[in-house]
């Protein structure tokens, strides 16, 4: 089993009392580096490593696109806030339980930056999930015939094909044999890996 994080930015705090009187800048503003509804997913696959990066490139959505963006292109996520989840996406990314018997879900996590006249409030989560490789492949239709036979498995939540793989994400553990099956079920093709 493969594990991703994804990280979202559900909420935003401006305390203007504390700011004014203990800010150098007592009208600093709201955190200028995330935007509620900003998203990030974290990998540590093939080549991919976002952890040792500190999240260089991990936004996927955001409602602002300037460039000083956290995660984007030009710089990772802010220090204040990468010292208070980094330690949760790194424990999602190795699989392990994020925030057992505090959350309701051990893969969840709710942190927020320490910043504290501005926080920032993210939602963390481990997203689970196994890569197929698949031969006879050859067209958009197979993908989706695919696809289709492997959502009709309880416990998985979405399919994605990304280049010569497929990533099937699961909400809980489901043995080989069955993607196997349900895969090779769907038409000529033949799983010749299981990551």
């Amino acid at each position: 089993m493969q594990h991703k994080v994804k990280l979202t930015v559900i909420d935003k705090k401006l305390y203007l009392e504390l700011q004014a009187k203990y800010c150098a800048d007592p009208n600093s503003g709201m955190c200028p580096c995330y935007n509620v509804g900003d998203e990030f997913v974290f990998e540590r696959y093939g080549t991919a490593d976002d952890f040792w990066h500190m999240g260089l490139n991990t936004l996927k959505q955001t409602v602002h696109t300037a460039e000083g963006t956290a995660g984007g292109s030009v710089f990772p996520h802010c220090s204040e806030a990468w010292d208070a989840i980094s330690r949760y996406i790194y424990a999602g990314l190795q699989g392990g339980s994020i925030m057992r018997g505090w959350m309701n879900d051990e893969r969840v996590m709710i942190a927020c930056c320490s910043d504290g006249t501005r926080p920032v409030i993210f939602k963390i989560e481990r997203m689970d999930y196994k890569v197929l490789y698949i031969d006879g492949i050859n067209c958009d239709k197979c993908k989706n015939k695919i696809k289709d036979c492997l959502k009709k498995i309880d416990g998985v939540t979405d399919v994605v094909f990304s280049g010569d793989y497929v990533e099937v994400y699961l909400q809980n553990e489901i043995e080989d044999e069955a993607l196997r099956q349900h895969t090779e079920k769907a038409g000529p093709y033949t799983v010749t890996r299981i990551l």
